[in-house]
């Protein structure tokens, strides 16, 4: 379900994401990630090869979205996300699990 933010400047970001359905295929991805020499690259293609998501067909691009068009848990995580820092867990939402890559965001 979507939320509405009521504030004149919601927030927004762009973000790249990886859903998967089951904790040991998200701890695997998170692993393979940190170990890779190009830890973004790395994510892009394992993004189109494992996401569940119909944005891995484009490497888990999202684009920018505004607060309030994502579930709570999902916003939550990439608004405590540093920009372009290397996934270190993922969260849960009731589509699946998540690895979140934040390439920007802003505040309102």
């Amino acid at each position: 379900m979507r939320r509405h933010d009521k504030r004149k400047n919601p927030r927004s970001a762009h973000v790249r994401h990886i859903l998967v359905p089951d904790k040991p295929s998200a701890r695997k991805i998170i692993e393979d990630i940190s170990v890779a020499k190009n830890p973004l690259k790395t994510f892009k293609k394992l993004a189109k090869r494992f996401s569940t998501c119909p944005s891995g067909s484009k490497k888990g691009d999202l684009g920018e979205f505004t607060e309030g068009q994502m579930v709570k848990q999902f916003e939550d995580a990439v608004w405590q996300s540093e920009i372009d820092a290397v996934p270190t867990k993922f969260i849960k939402t009731q589509f699946g699990y998540h690895i979140i890559w934040v390439h920007s965001k802003s505040d309102a």
